[in-house]
């Protein structure tokens, strides 16, 4: 089974939105990871939101940190504007979305960029 992770500073808009619709698009088929630099307390409400809006509940998940077990998991690793602080293991096929960071963001600048993590998620999983 492939696997996947999703990696953004803090891990509470961009990954974990890319992970929900990972998980909803694979249909159980790709191993589905998140994590972040800096891990914020809790996902952002807003993104809970506009996720729920395309019937995808993000709510259950924590922001976690990532680390070497979950870097070991996948194949793909995805970043999406956590720069050098990501991190780099040789072997693994690294992707870098340049998204906007979803926090503070008012609702319909949320919802575009759902919607190219969405695009960017599909095209992916097309790939693998």
């Amino acid at each position: 089974m492939s696997g996947i992770l999703f990696l953004c500073i803090h891990n509470a808009g961009r990954s974990q939105m890319a992970a929900g619709f990972a998980r909803e698009l694979s249909g159980g088929a790709v191993t589905i990871l998140s994590g972040g630099s800096e891990p914020a307390d809790s996902v952002n409400p807003v993104a809970v939101e506009v996720m729920n809006e395309v019937g995808i509940d993000i709510s259950s998940f924590v922001p976690q940190k990532y680390n070497d077990e979950l870097l070991h998991a996948v194949d793909v690793v995805v970043t999406m504007g956590c720069g050098d602080t990501c991190p780099y293991i040789p072997g693994k096929k690294y992707i870098d979305w340049p998204l906007d960071d979803p926090k503070g963001q008012p609702l319909d600048v949320v919802r575009r960029i759902r919607d190219e993590i969405k695009q960017n998620v599909s095209d992916l999983l097309s790939q693998l």
